[in-house]
């Protein structure tokens, strides 16, 4: 693994108390609604610098991004925001209830060197997923625009023995949190300042060797690099500068808070689709059943025919012009064999895969599209989901007219990310959700 380092980070309030009303889910799942409701109770959220431009899944206006550092540079000077003036790192613990049971996931907020993707003796910085081109825009335009690290990196590394995940146990049992934070989403955040070198070099030894798999920012991280060189084309960039270290939250696989959600499909402007042509189109590969009434128990139909599929991929459907629902199952346990014989087999099998490589490539575009690319959306819930398909613009896409076809899937098994980030290999953009995201404005990371 790179080297961890404790950081000099900008924090409210000096890193103590209740900060709920001053801290904002990540940019990329905020609408412009969402965006007015946190600002309408704090004016001070960070939303109003993280998030200049809605949707950021696109390069927005200059004067978005310069109005987003004027405010930022505003609440540094009146000490709304202040540097701590000695580096630390940081144990965060999220609280939260997901599918029914209550989980606690343990982290550590620290820097580490920003080197390339890719494997090197040591330990590598691996990603897991393919990117798009827009939010790298719109990222690498507020970075230069505020020359800071607003929100995290979320990283994992094995922690096979859980040494890490015991460290964080013991600095979370020793006292109460520094910070706590809750957004009315049914997370809870609690952070614990950690600037004892004892403790800070037994992390270090625990990660000594151990890749870094970027769970979620991948276009974050990119973005730093880009920064990076951009900085470099102006002239040199000494080894020290504050650039060349990315703020990021390492969590083990090992900690049983570590779950993932799934990242569903939402199709459309598609010339010649309906449901009754993508069924025809599809029949040499899918086994399609009808679903249930009550679309919002589509997952549970799938879990049903999952355990009887032998192991075959099931996908669920909605027809949003019908609104109804089927259960889709692959008639072959391993259809992109022959076209990616040089890929995993965790990677062929993703749904996420199939959907991309199967139903879109070979059926949507081509016989339902005039081979035209189709358009998305990334929903997390079947209730977003259905929101969609009423025409709303969410945070994952959306719109008045888009949808016409939802994808339903079940969660990427974190040990498919493992496998598919440890052969160099990508996944495609959206694959995981790893539920919940982490907060944005407990701890920024200032790059001059």
């Amino acid at each position: 693994m790179p080297a961890v380092y404790p950081f000099n980070a900008l924090q409210y309030q000096g890193g103590s108390g209740d900060v709920s009303t001053r801290v904002a889910p990540p940019y990329d799942v905020l609408d412009l609604a969402a965006k007015s409701k946190l600002l309408a109770h704090d004016p001070a959220n960070i939303v109003g610098i993280d998030l200049p431009h809605v949707p950021a899944k696109e390069l927005g206006p200059p004067e978005t991004y310069a109005s987003a550092a004027d405010r930022f540079s505003s609440m540094c000077s009146s000490g709304v925001l202040a540097r701590r003036k000695s580096p630390a790192m940081f144990a965060y613990r999220q609280r939260f209830v997901f599918n029914g049971k209550t989980h606690n996931r343990l982290g550590m907020a620290c820097t580490i060197d920003a080197v390339p993707f890719g494997p090197r003796a040591g330990g590598g910085v691996l990603p897991h997923e393919e990117t798009f081109s827009g939010p790298k825009e719109d990222r690498f335009a507020l970075m230069k625009a505020t020359r800071t690290q607003l929100s995290p990196i979320f990283g994992l590394h094995a922690d096979d023995r859980g040494a890490a995940v015991a460290i964080l146990r013991k600095i979370m049992e020793s006292r109460p949190a520094d910070m706590t934070a809750s957004m009315n989403d049914g997370v809870h955040h609690e952070v614990w300042t950690v600037e004892d070198r004892g403790t800070i070099e037994s992390y270090r030894a625990a990660l000594e060797g151990e890749d870094i798999f970027i769970a979620d920012g991948h276009h974050r991280y990119t973005t730093g690099l880009n920064y990076i060189k951009h900085l470099e084309s102006q002239g040199a960039v000494g080894a020290d500068h504050p650039a060349r270290r990315c703020m990021i939250v390492l969590v083990g696989m090992s900690d049983p808070g570590l779950v993932i959600g799934p990242t569903h499909r939402v199709l459309g402007g598609m010339s010649s689709y309906s449901i009754d042509r993508f069924i025809e189109a599809s029949r040499a590969h899918l086994a399609i059943a009808e679903g249930p009434t009550h679309l919002v128990e589509i997952e549970q139909a799938m879990d049903t025919a999952a355990a009887g599929s032998g192991g075959r991929n099931v996908l669920g459907l909605i027809d949003f012009r019908t609104h109804t629902s089927f259960v889709a199952t692959f008639k072959d346990a391993d259809p992109l064999a022959a076209d990616f014989a040089d890929k995993p087999r965790e990677w062929r099998t993703l749904d996420v895969a199939l959907i991309q490589h199967l139903l879109v490539k070979k059926i949507c575009e081509p016989v339902l599209n005039g081979g035209n690319a189709v358009k998305w959306a990334f929903p997390h819930s079947v209730e977003e989901v259905l929101d969609i398909g009423r025409g709303r613009e969410t945070g994952a896409g959306g719109g008045t007219g888009f949808a016409q076809l939802a994808v339903i899937v079940r969660p990427t098994p974190l040990a498919a990310v493992r496998a598919v980030s440890k052969a160099n290999q990508l996944m495609p953009q959206k694959s995981t959700f790893f539920y919940p995201k982490l907060a944005t404005g407990l701890f920024m990371n200032s790059l001059h």
